[in-house]
């Protein structure tokens, strides 16, 4: 079962800010621009490989037909007549 999106965009993010707090504490300015810069476009890439994912997905399977407790169609045809008569005349 493929994880979902959000567990992955989630998991992509807390390892950028673990980058980007410990370029922080150093100081480092130059660093801290490349890993908001590489983040941004693996947040992309990313996003765009989950859509492929998605779209080679098997559909989801179609609900069962109902059936109608396997009466024949004349059987079924004839109850929607009795239905459909009115009570006028009787």
């Amino acid at each position: 079962m493929p994880r979902p999106r959000e567990h992955i965009l989630s998991n992509l993010e807390a390892l950028y800010r673990e980058a980007h707090a410990r370029a922080q504490a150093a100081a480092d300015h130059a660093e801290m621009a490349r890993l908001d810069f590489e983040f941004r476009r693996d947040q992309l890439y990313l996003e765009a490989v989950l859509d492929v994912r998605d779209l080679l997905r098997p559909p989801p399977p179609a609900p069962p037909e109902t059936r109608n407790d396997d009466k024949s169609v004349i059987e079924q045809i004839s109850e929607l007549r009795g239905l459909t008569r009115l009570p006028f005349g009787r």
